[in-house]
């Protein structure tokens, strides 16, 4: 069989959402407008670099950005790009009620879908990368049938577990309460595209005042030689894999960051057995290859593909 090699952008537009809380810049006029370069500015130029090397992406969009930029993100849509879920406002799940969560995923499910002309997005990334112990069983009732949030794997996609419960260290208790390993929990039909903080452009890329370990300053040929000896290594180790990378509009849309990214699809591209593919299909030549567990729960209304 021929080698398969699947690597893909995620592209989050976070834009001036981003800014509404999760980079504490909530009330600075000047941080909202890096939000408008993001969302007017960057996410052009990204599309301008994924035609010219005919590149399909996967754009994760917030709400919030869908309904401030609806021009840019039309672009997106029209241009072919996979549309996927992203929150409405980049807001942390993990500081939300359950009630919150099913409120923003209903409202974003539908705006979305309606925006991609009746067409319902398949794939979710938790903003933050944050997930809580509601959220598989909200995205499988949607139907949603693959996340990119999870850190399992860096370089195969995977069947996402709901349930794992581990105990916390209490220090004031005695050690035999606590002394317990993480009991895992149901395998479910949902695909895992996994995440990974090494294939993201944002935390070594970009300037945020209340983030000290995000400077903005790092030498973008320092994360290139990064993304190229981890492709390098699965590339001779593993016959095929997946290589999902996360870039933002907010920090790949800078011209700097734009030519690291043109040299590193190129010597991409010098290797053979290489598709540059958007994440479902990623997760549906996933599903082709590997059942879920029997009687693991399925996204709702999911059809396998004939």
């Amino acid at each position: 069989m021929t080698r398969k090699v699947m690597i893909g952008f995620g592209v989050d537009v976070d834009a001036v959402a981003g800014w509404l809380g999760s980079y504490g810049g909530e009330d600075s006029p000047a941080d909202i407008s890096r939000g408008m370069y993001a969302g007017e500015v960057g996410s052009m130029r990204l599309l301008k670099l994924f035609k010219k090397y005919n590149i399909t992406t996967t754009w994760f969009i917030p709400g919030h950005s869908l309904e401030t930029f609806p021009e840019q993100m039309a672009a997106v849509r029209d241009a072919g790009h996979e549309i996927g879920l992203h929150g409405y406002s980049h807001e942390n799940p993990t500081a939300l009620s359950a009630e919150q969560q099913k409120d923003i995923l209903e409202y974003t499910f539908d705006l979305l879908t309606k925006f991609n002309h009746g067409k319902p997005p398949k794939g979710s990334v938790a903003p933050w990368w944050e997930v809580t112990s509601e959220g598989v069983a909200m995205l499988l009732d949607k139907g949603i049938e693959y996340d990119h949030s999870g850190m399992a794997h860096d370089s195969q996609a995977y069947y996402l577990r709901d349930g794992d419960t581990w105990q916390k260290i209490e220090a004031k208790a005695s050690a035999k309460t606590w002394m317990q390993p993480l009991k895992r929990g149901e395998e479910t039909g949902l695909v895992e595209i996994p995440a990974n903080w090494y294939l993201d452009d944002l935390p070594p890329m970009m300037f945020i005042k209340a983030s000290p370990n995000s400077h903005g300053w790092v030498n973008t040929r320092d994360v290139e030689d990064l993304w190229k000896d981890m492709f390098t290594y699965l590339y001779r180790e593993e016959e095929n894999f997946i290589f999902p990378i996360t870039i933002h509009p907010d920090v790949s849309g800078r011209p700097h960051v734009l030519l690291m990214l043109e040299r590193f699809i190129e010597w991409i591209n010098t290797h053979e057995h290489v598709q540059w593919v958007p994440m479902i299909e990623m997760s549906n030549e996933f599903r082709a290859r590997c059942q879920p567990a029997a009687g693991a729960r399925m996204p709702a209304g999911f059809q396998p593909t004939a």
